[in-house]
């Protein structure tokens, strides 16, 4: 699942760009118990959508149509999902786990359907009036999104070089005698002689990993209409103790997905353990920016 590694879904936190400038004056809307969380945004193509979906906190998912658009939201308790309990909840792990895979269920359902746009996790409206309000809003921009999108899936590559290989060096070679094999013989000179030798070789391990990731990346990238590197992860997040030397998105044509696959093994080798996932929803490939003003309550991941 690529939530952890990317900020590329539709991100409501920053402020919005538009046309004229400034963005609309806040709508202000009655409050109360409940919010409106958002998943993804799609086409109203006359598609059929996903039946009997579940969301987060197993609440039941519905769609909102504005303008030729469809919002997948679920109603959700604020004492749950408000800004200060959702604020505190974030802290936990396992309950982002369990929220974050509940929200990447739907938005796959509806990704396998019809050309999806991904909203952030953890996206709450307090009302299903300023999501119709920001479909309306950013119409266009949408329509532009999915049409890049459409008929195209997410491909997650990451590549694993094991440190062990280069955690060691051979001993320095015994002098014949004199001043250096004295030198030599002490424990001590000989103990920083294999430490410095053992860090030039990861050092030189290093350079060549990242040199092969990047013969990777390009060769993918060939392959797909758009790429994206994210951060490696450290191994806390991925679960492995080697160096994550790639971690990349890819934006490839639904026809050309077997293509992709024959391209990585094609670059498979001892030296590097390749990993793939997918295909996602296009995660990595969706950049619109919202007003603050537009979203009163919110959390990001």
């Amino acid at each position: 699942m690529p939530y952890g590694e990317t900020t590329g879904s539709i991100d409501p936190s920053i402020r919005r760009r538009s046309a004229g400038g400034d963005a609309r004056p806040e709508r202000r809307d009655t409050v109360t118990d409940s919010g409106t969380y958002v998943y993804a945004v799609a086409c109203d193509a006359g598609h059929a959508r996903p039946a009997n979906l579940v969301g987060v906190a197993g609440a039941p998912v519905h769609a909102i149509t504005h303008v030729g658009l469809v919002a997948y939201v679920s109603t959700v308790s604020l004492e749950q999902f408000g800004e200060e309990p959702l604020r505190r909840s974030l802290e936990d792990l396992d309950w982002v786990g369990e929220m974050a895979r509940a929200h990447h269920r739907v938005v796959e359902a509806v990704a396998e359907r019809v050309p999806t746009a991904p909203v952030r996790l953890a996206t709450v409206y307090s009302s299903e009036e300023q999501v119709r309000d920001l479909l309306e809003r950013w119409h266009d921009d949408f329509t532009e999104v999915l049409s890049h999108v459409s008929g195209r899936r997410e491909w997650g590559v990451k590549a694993y070089v094991d440190p062990a290989a280069a955690a060691s060096a051979p001993a320095p070679a015994a002098n014949g005698g004199g001043e250096g094999a004295a030198e030599t013989a002490r424990p001590g000179t000989a103990y920083l002689k294999r430490r410095q030798a053992n860090l030039r070789n990861r050092e030189q391990r290093w350079r060549q990993a990242t040199a092969r990731a990047e013969h990777i990346h390009a060769a993918l990238s060939a392959v797909a209409v758009a790429s994206r590197l994210h951060r490696p992860q450290d191994p806390q997040l991925s679960g492995r103790d080697e160096w994550m030397v790639l971690n990349g998105a890819y934006l490839v044509d639904e026809g050309r997905g077997e293509e992709f696959a024959a391209a990585l093994d094609a670059l498979r080798g001892q030296d590097v353990d390749l990993e793939l996932t997918g295909p996602w929803a296009p995660y990595s490939f969706i950049a619109l920016e919202f007003d603050r003003a537009d979203l009163e309550v919110s959390g990001d991941v």
